[in-house]
């Protein structure tokens, strides 16, 4: 970025450091997402999201917790994982597709909507009880 005069300018960034997450919140309307923190210094901060962001940000914490993972303990292999609780299959509006959530013990759950080729490739997976991967297109 440059001034009027043509320097370049630096964009001052403020870093948190988090001792501890405090607070977490949704507004009134639905709109934002708050994420309360201690920071190492004792301050009260807070982080205010605009749903869209938040979602992205749920999106994008899972790989950057398991890279984080692998670098620290320089081990490939290693995932992040959570204990399944419980799972729901259910009928989404779209006759193609269900609705699969996984829930962890204590509440954590992701939905995730999927086609009959997916339910069929995934339950032959689990009934064979061999290793496999497999992609589809969403689209």
């Amino acid at each position: 970025m440059r001034n009027a005069k043509g320097n370049a300018r630096t964009i001052a960034e403020t870093e948190i450091d988090s001792q501890a997450l405090t607070t977490c919140a949704v507004a009134p309307d639905g709109k934002t997402i708050s994420l309360g923190f201690t920071d190492t210094s004792g301050q009260q901060v807070a982080v205010r999201l605009p749903l869209e962001q938040a979602s992205a940000l749920a999106m994008t914490m899972p790989a950057l917790i398991e890279q984080a993972l692998r670098r620290q303990f320089r081990d490939d292999s290693l995932r992040f994982t959570f204990p399944l609780g419980s799972w729901a299959v259910e009928q989404s509006p779209d006759p193609g597709t269900n609705i699969v959530t996984l829930r962890t013990p204590d509440g954590f759950g992701v939905c995730f909507t999927m086609q009959r080729q997916q339910q069929n490739a995934l339950g032959e997976a689990f009934s064979c009880g061999c290793v496999r991967r497999s992609s589809f297109s969403t689209h």
